[in-house]
């Protein structure tokens, strides 16, 4: 349908069409531009914190309680534990390819030379120790193998509500009143 312009009229119509079906094609492609990205960037929840009165620490867990360790001499992105041996005492704590890895505080990740995507803390990889049966316990701490095994620790987070600060006091009236009021 053509439609007729006036002087009042900034653009004819038929030169506005294609300006705007020119942007909505340019939106689309940007979406879908977009698509592969997001889809890069899903996070999951892999751990979480637990206050571990035997060792006086905050340590980090998995979802499910187990006690996460990192190995002294696994660091500048070198990995020891690697043999089926080290790996049947010690399980990797892994992400699929895509993942980022969230938790109380800062994880990151790195590849493990079997492909696989580690989670680290500091640095450093993150493991669970089948010397653990039950959540909170800490069997591998100090072990002893081409390094030292420790748990992660944490900067300890209070599990208690943090006290409401006093309220500041009245300021001073700036218009007294003169006595007798």
């Amino acid at each position: 349908m053509l439609r007729s312009t006036t002087a009042d009229d900034p653009m004819p119509y038929p030169v506005r069409t294609p300006i705007l079906t020119l942007a909505v094609l340019l939106a689309l492609a940007a979406l879908l531009g977009a698509a592969p990205a997001l889809a890069g960037t899903k996070t999951k929840s892999v751990a979480k914190t637990t206050e571990i009165s035997a060792l006086g620490k905050t340590v980090l867990t998995t979802n499910r309680g187990r006690t996460l360790y990192s190995l002294s001499a696994e660091t500048k992105g070198k990995f020891i534990c690697t043999d089926p041996g080290c790996l049947a005492a010690w399980k990797p704590l892994v992400v699929t390819k895509g993942v980022k890895p969230i938790g109380p505080v800062a994880l990151g990740t790195r590849m493990r030379p079997d492909g696989r995507i580690q989670v680290t803390y500091k640095g450093l990889p993150l493991y669970s120790f089948n010397g653990d049966i039950a959540k909170g316990e800490t069997n591998g701490e100090g072990i002893k193998d081409i390094g030292t095994w420790h748990v992660a620790k944490v900067a300890n987070v209070s599990s208690q509500p943090q006290p409401e600060p006093s309220p500041a006091p009245p300021a001073p009236n700036p218009y007294p009143y003169p006595s007798g009021y």
